[in-house]
Order: structure tokens, then sequence, then C-alpha cells
């Protein structure tokens, strides 16, 4: 994978930046994350190369650049969450999912599980929450995923959300869905390959929605 800068200088970038935003007396220093860094780009990497969008794989190769915003989001994502995983400190992978909501605008909390290929798309206000997602996610901005009475949806593969669209509650999303923009589905299923349209009281499904020309698949 080609990367904007070597997993050391990556690592001073980042822990300069949450001690930054974080000046709590508990400094994040640069050996507290490269021990972790190739397991979190090993993650960018898988993700990205399934992604058919030169700026994340050109001619075949992952690329991760710093300064593009929705793959820094991505990384700071699967940065908290790899933490979260190896049993690092709460406060630290809590710095990591805050750094990731003051810079992008984006709420994915370091415990949820998103798939190993999914894709932001200019996540401002989005909020991914417990649900279970399956592999080619991709979300657009002020999206939502939550409950309805602590039960959460969940998704098959290859489901998109457009802008402002949201599932929330007892959903079972089969593969290949979408959600169109500003739609709400709430406490119902969908059969694989239906696009929903609407809110519960106004709303259609129907079959014809392909999944999206942006991934590059095996």
């Amino acid at each position: 994978m080609r990367v904007s800068l070597a997993p050391r200088a990556l690592a001073g970038y980042l822990a300069g930046q949450l001690n930054a935003f974080f000046p709590d007396g508990h400094p994040v220093a640069v050996d507290d994350l490269l021990p972790h860094l190739d397991a979190i780009l090993a993650r960018v990497e898988r993700c990205f190369a399934r992604i058919a969008n030169k700026y994340f794989c050109d001619g075949g190769e992952a690329v991760f650049s710093h300064l593009h915003g929705d793959q820094y989001a991505m990384f700071l994502y699967l940065a908290a969450n790899s933490l979260w995983r190896a049993g690092r400190p709460p406060g630290l992978c809590a710095k990591l999912f805050l750094l990731n909501k003051a810079l992008h605008g984006l709420d994915a909390f370091y415990e949820v599980e998103l798939p190993a290929v999914f894709l932001f798309v200019h996540p401002l206000g989005t909020v991914l929450g417990r649900g279970s997602y399956g592999d080619y996610f991709c979300v657009y901005q002020r999206c939502g995923i939550g409950s309805n009475h602590d039960v959460y949806p969940t998704l098959g593969q290859g489901v998109t959300l457009r802008p402002g669209a949201s599932v929330l509650g007892r959903c079972q999303v089969g593969d290949d869905c979408t959600i169109a923009a500003e739609s709400l589905l709430l406490d119902r299923d969908l059969p694989a390959g239906s696009l929903y349209i609407g809110n519960p009281r106004d709303c259609s499904e129907r079959p014809g929605a392909v999944r999206p020309a942006i991934w590059r698949l095996p």
C-alpha cells in the first residue's frame, strides 16, 4: 500500500493531533501508537483495496493519504477500534473516537464493529450505532444506524445509505439494498436488492437496487 506518511511519522502526526485536542495532562506518546500501526494499516489496506476509486486503489494498489478527509476518517475509526480490540486504555480509544468526531463530524464509537470493507463518503453528521454490518457497506452524510427500544438493525452485504438516510430498530436489511436520501426505515425488514424510499407513514419498496460500481469485488 502507498501511504503519504511512514509509520513513525504517521504515529507522530496522530499523537500531535490528540495532544493538541485533548491537553488533559495525559499525553499520548508515539510509542503508544507505533506498535499497533502495522495492524491498523493492514486493515486499511484490506478495505481500500476493495474500493474502485483511484484515490483509494490505483492500479490495483491501495492508497492512503492522511490529507484525504474520508480516508482519514476511516483510518481513525480503524485505529480506535484496533486499539480497543488490543486491550489498550479506554481513554486512548476515546480520544481517537472524539478526534474523528471533531475533525469529521462522525460518530462511530470504537466498540462498534464495522465490516472489513466499508466506505465513508463525506460522512458529516453521520452516527453509526451498534448494529450488525455486512461487508461493502457505504454510508454518506447525515445518516444514522441506531436502536429502537434497545434493538439494533442487521445489515447484509452491499448496503448503501444515501444522504440523510436512517435505519433504526428491528430491521433485517438484505444484501444489496439501498436506503434512499432522507428516508427512514424503522422496525421493518427489506428483501435483498430492494430500494427503499420514504418513511414509515409514506414509503415505497421495490426491487431493482444494485450494488454500486464503487467496489472491486474478489
